[in-house]
Parts: C-alpha cells; sequence; structure tokens
C-alpha cells in the first residue's frame, strides 16, 4: 500500500476525494491518501508541497502555474475542476465602502502571497484599470483571518470563493459587493515531482477514481442534499453553484487550458518573459508532452 498525504481546501469541491477516501476507493488500487484540510488555501499548500508536509495538492490554477515558474519542484497532473471560479469581493459590513471604485486605494486581505485571493485581486484590478503598482495587501491565513481584518479595520476587501463565504455574509460579518471569475479551469492536481518516477501510473490511476466519484456526485439523486449536509450551506445555494460547476470526468489534460493563465500572469507582472519560455515543459511531465 503506497501512502500520500494530500491536501485541498475544506469546501464543497472536494467532497469527491472525501467520499472516495470513506468508501475505500483509492485503498482498492493500493493507495493509502491522508486528507489535510488547507484553510490557508493555495498559498498553504504551496506551502506544504515546498516543505515536503504534502504530496499532492489539489489548489488553484494561478496559484500553482505561478509557483511552479517560479521555481517550486511540482508538476500538474490534471485539471480537476474545469469551470471557473466565482469569486466573492467582500467589504466590512457598515456601509463605508458601497462601489469597488472605492477598493483602488484599499488594502486587500490575502490569505499568503501566491495565493489565489492574492492573484485574483490583481486580476479584479487589471479589469477596473487600476494602478496595480498601487495595491497593498495584508497577510491574514485563511478566511477567518480575512474576515478577522475586514471587521477590525486591518483591510478594505477579501476576495474568496463566494459559496464558502455565503454564510459570513448571512450573519452580517461582511458584505458581498462584486463578483470575479477566473478565465480559466479553476482546480488542478498537482504532485512533488520526485514522487512521478516511481508512481506515475498510481497516481493517474488516483485521478481515474476521483474523476469517477465527481461524475457519480454531480449525477447523483440526492447531490444538492450532500453538499448541503457536509458544508452546511442552504440547498438553494448548493443548486446554483452545483448547476455551474463542472470537474473533469476523464478529459485528458489540455496544454490550451494554460495559455490563458500565463498570459494573464505575464501581464500582471506577476512572472517574468524568461520565466515563461518553456513553460509546458517546467508545468507538465514528460509523458504528457508526448501526447
Amino acid at each position: 500500500m503506497k501512502r500520500f498525504k494530500i491536501g485541498g481546501v475544506p469546501e464543497h469541491f472536494n467532497l469527491p476525494w472525501r467520499n472516495a477516501i470513506e468508501d475505500g476507493a483509492f485503498q482498492r488500487i493500493g493507495a493509502e491518501l491522508h486528507w489535510s484540510d488547507m484553510t490557508g488555501g493555495t498559498g498553504q499548500m504551496i506551502k506544504g508541497l515546498q516543505a515536503g508536509s504534502l504530496d499532492i495538492a489539489v489548489l488553484l490554477t494561478e496559484g500553482i502555474t505561478r509557483a511552479i515558474l517560479k521555481g517550486l519542484d511540482a508538476k500538474i497532473l490534471n485539471v480537476y475542476v474545469k469551470s471557473p471560479l466565482c469569486w466573492g469581493i467582500h467589504v466590512p459590513n457598515n456601509g463605508s465602502i458601497s462601489n469597488v471604485s472605492e477598493l483602488s486605494e484599499g488594502t486587500f486581505a490575502i490569505s499568503r502571497e501566491g495565493s489565489g485571493s492574492h492573484l485574483m485581486s490583481y486580476v479584479k484590478a487589471q479589469q477596473e484599470n487600476w494602478d496595480l503598482s498601487q495595491l497593498k495587501f495584508n497577510v491574514v491565513g485563511d478566511v477567518y483571518g480575512g474576515i478577522w481584518a475586514l471587521n477590525h479595520g486591518e483591510a478594505n476587501a477579501f476576495l474568496w470563493e463566494k459559496y464558502t463565504t455565503s454564510p459570513f455574509v448571512e450573519q452580517g460579518k461582511c458584505t458581498l459587493l462584486d463578483e470575479v471569475y477566473t478565465p480559466w479551469p479553476c482546480f488542478v492536481i498537482a504532485v512533488k515531482s520526485e514522487l512521478l518516477l516511481e508512481n506515475e501510473a498510481l497516481l493517474h490511476q488516483i485521478i481515474h477514481v476521483v474523476q469517477n466519484e465527481a461524475f457519480k456526485l454531480k449525477t447523483a439523486p440526492n447531490a444538492i442534499e450532500q453538499f448541503a449536509w457536509r458544508y452546511a450551506l442552504p440547498t438553494n445555494q448548493v443548486e446554483a453553484w452545483l448547476s455551474q460547476t463542472e470537474w473533469n470526468y476523464g478529459d485528458s489534460l489540455h496544454f490550451s487550458d494554460f495559455e490563458e493563465v500565463i498570459q494573464q500572469l505575464l501581464h500582471l507582472g506577476l512572472v517574468t518573459s524568461d520565466e515563461t519560455e518553456n513553460w509546458k515543459k517546467c508545468l507538465f511531465i514528460d509523458s504528457q508532452m508526448n501526447k
């Protein structure tokens, strides 16, 4: 039995992994996955891959792409969720900010440098034609730190997945001001490079198992109830989220899924042209290059 340490956000997107683990589906192919909830999001998982506390990570496309191009010794195995992610732009619940234009000189709470909450703040700023050099950030660790920062004058805005933060909005702990979508598939599966030599075939079997589980969930008659119960979300919100969410149910990796990410990172100045010159070789394993 081969054991892997895997991490992902404790959010509804990852229920296929949790179900497969609890059902013993990975053990049936000779793999034992120890799952860790990463409340600090993609930035925390990048640190975990770097430090060796994680072998596999299910994380945001833009964050892991930038980290690998910046030197992280990891590879992307496949897209996990094909649909874009809807980021909610949250502000303090005191009514002092009523329009997104008021954030152009504000401070954004982010979980970690290089995280999705960090990079998507740049994406939104670009869409609004703000001066990117004037963006200010406060590193807060996770979603709870972001809400705290909004309520204690430590940040003017905080970006996080819209449905995950909906309970905080309903409790009056923050206000949902606006939304911004990633213009690419939102989650990918990445693995430490050193594991690939001995475990590539098994790792692809693991992906196949979770893709099958995702399809079962997407088509299950009680899918909405499963997500609502597990993540304490209202059924109407789960229904809306599920209708716009598509996991990867078996498609091979496509380089075109990453071209927009690369161009955005370059345009925002978050990677250099030298770092992206051979991006396919950096991001993917040799067997994917030969497809």
